[in-house]
């Protein structure tokens, strides 16, 4: 039976990264959960490979027809969401979905996925380290930065409510950690 892998942690934590990590193994059968969010591409993103980019009244509509697992507003007019239709296909085919999600919404998918589902926190070593990495990414306005760094520290207060915690203060230890617990709860002998 396919499962649920739910990643959460505060901007600039070496999630992505870590996730990244974890996709070539083709023993693990992954697949990303595609999010909804209308927050505008970053980079070289794209509509439906990243996320799926949605008007805040598209968005709304879909809140409407209760098509979301989950979803939330992390800001004004800023909504992240994980749609029912597109999981529920994904784990019929097989596919373990990861999900990379906010606190809130990590905690919506365990509640509603149950023991098919475990959630990881990864945590910074310090708001301090924190805050170098995303100023060193260069990618958000200082005020964005505060921004993210006060939610943050919020989001460090529910790593207790998760099903395991990788601290990523060395991120090759941290990655092979994060495989570890994902090859265990699959239940997938060491190769």
């Amino acid at each position: 039976m396919a499962k649920a892998i739910i990643f959460c942690a505060p901007s600039g934590s070496g999630k992505s990264t870590i996730i990244s990590s974890l996709m070539p193994h083709e023993e693990l059968r992954l697949a990303f959960s595609i999010s909804a969010t209308t927050r505008p591409p970053r980079g070289q993103e794209q509509h439906g490979v990243e996320y799926l980019f949605l008007s805040p009244d598209e968005f709304r509509k879909h809140i409407a027809n209760d098509d979301f697992i989950e979803y939330e507003e992390v800001y004004e007019d800023r909504y992240y969401g994980t749609l029912k239709q597109q999981v529920e296909k994904q784990l019929a085919e097989g596919q373990n979905v990861i999900f990379d999600v906010d606190v809130h919404g990590g905690m919506h998918l365990k509640e509603y996925f149950g023991d098919r589902a475990m959630s990881l926190f990864i945590q910074p070593p310090s708001i301090d380290e924190l805050r170098r990495r995303l100023e060193g990414r260069a990618t958000d306005a200082p005020e964005v930065i505060d921004q993210r760094l006060a939610r943050a520290e919020y989001e460090l207060s529910f790593a207790p409510r998760f099903d395991r915690i990788v601290v990523n203060d060395d991120l090759n230890t941290a990655k092979a950690e994060a495989y570890e617990a994902v090859r265990t709860f699959l239940g997938i002998k060491e190769l």
